[in-house]
């Protein structure tokens, strides 16, 4: 009878352990992680400057609330008890301190690591010292992990980033677990009970539409990245995304590409995480970035990402469900001319059979709202009419009137 009941313990010990924090990322996160634009090149002032323009930019008021901090944070080796600590030139006051600074400005503060025995760009990996770390993340009030795939020769994927769920629940802070593997061992199949949000591809980096080779490896163009995967869009939801990389809004692209870049990550439910230097960004960038009327649509509850209506005459249409019976759509120009649309909606059937969701034009009429330019474009009872420049977008929310 004893037996039995301490293996009963211990089998509800380890149902607790296997869990990942209930409760958070309801909706993708909103934030800013140091990688795209500085790599390992980051410290504290740096951090604490761009805390402050999340609140002087009127990004907090957006929605946006995680700053993590990318590879490179940490020193080269670990101290004699086997513990990270920070990089002591790079970081002085040591990550506790920054961690409340950040609170201090109502945001929330992350780290970056790797399930390997060395990160990326070869500061210590969590391999073997899972448990350990956890509790320093904890320690220092750490709100989110970004954890990579560095270095993990014969480690299982899905064994690896469970053991980091575990040692998260163990050390007892809810933290927001950032799967970082690439979408090499498909984390969409089996994620969604390990992490919070998983990455679908490669590094992203800015550029339109293309592939720039790193030897055995490659970065991707917003184009080739939205269009890598199939069929993984039935797993989004509330507590568990599909999560498409940092943002390159503001480093280099159009500032049409930008808006359409920014469009789609919101209709594909994919975390919104900034890569740029808030420091130095322009005007169009910030109003970009800060749109409320879009980053909504990314926020809404029901947390259905979007799918591709149609591609013709280099014209892409997306469509969003979304809560009460409203819809988001994108016309995207992808020529090297500005182009004029005529959307006659009569002609065609919107719905989205995953979802069970239809867009009932028979029987309700539908207010059309621009979701960038903040302005009313009348309704359904006629064509659609706008003309879009080179890579821009149209973004439109249709609402019951």
């Amino acid at each position: 009878m004893k037996k039995a009941i301490i293996l009963l313990l211990l089998i509800s010990n380890f149902n607790v352990n296997a869990q990942k924090f209930e409760g958070l990322a309801k909706t993708p996160p909103l934030g800013w992680n140091s990688w795209n634009t500085f790599a390992t090149d980051i410290n504290e002032q740096l951090v604490k400057d761009i805390a402050d323009k999340f609140v002087e930019l009127g990004l907090k008021d957006a929605g946006y609330e995680y700053i993590v901090l990318d590879d490179g944070w940490m020193s080269k080796e670990r101290d004699a008890n086997g513990n990270l600590i920070a990089d002591p030139i790079k970081f002085p006051s040591g990550m506790k301190a920054l961690a409340e600074y950040i609170h201090s400005k109502g945001l929330k503060f992350g780290l970056y690591n790797c399930a390997g025995s060395k990160t990326c760009a070869g500061y210590p990996g969590s391999r073997g010292y899972e448990y350990q770390d956890a509790r320093s993340y904890a320690s220092w009030d750490v709100d989110y992990l970004k954890y990579d795939w560095c270095n993990t020769s014969k480690l299982n994927a899905e064994g690896a980033y469970m053991t980091m769920r575990d040692a998260l629940k163990a050390a007892n802070r809810p933290i927001v677990f950032s799967i970082c593997e690439w979408g090499d061992n498909e984390p969409w199949k089996w994620a969604q009970d390990v992490g919070h949000l998983w990455r679908v591809s490669g590094d992203i980096i800015n550029c339109w539409d293309c592939e720039v080779g790193h030897g055995s490896w490659s970065s991707w163009g917003v184009w080739k990245i939205i269009n890598m995967r199939k069929d993984i869009r039935k797993v989004a939801g509330p507590g568990h995304w599909n999560d498409f990389d940092m943002m390159e809004v503001g480093n280099g692209m159009t500032d049409a590409e930008d808006r359409s870049h920014f469009a789609m990550w919101t209709m594909l439910a994919s975390p919104l995480i900034m890569g740029n230097d808030l420091r130095t960004a322009s005007k169009e960038t910030i109003k970009t970035l800060s749109s409320k009327e879009v980053i909504a649509i990314n926020q809404d509850k029901l947390g259905i990402q979007g799918f591709r209506f149609s591609n013709e005459n280099d014209l892409e249409i997306w469509l969003k469900p979304l809560d009460n019976d409203a819809w988001a759509i994108v016309f995207i120009n992808m020529k090297d001319t500005s182009t004029t649309i005529n959307f006659d909606w009569k002609k065609h059937d919107i719905g989205d059979d995953i979802n069970g969701k239809s867009l009932d034009l028979k029987n309700s009429v539908f207010r059309i709202r621009d979701l960038f330019n903040h302005k009313n474009l009348g309704n359904t009872k006629s064509n659609l009419k706008a003309e879009i420049g080179t890579h821009d977008v149209l973004m439109i929310k249709l609402e019951k009137e």
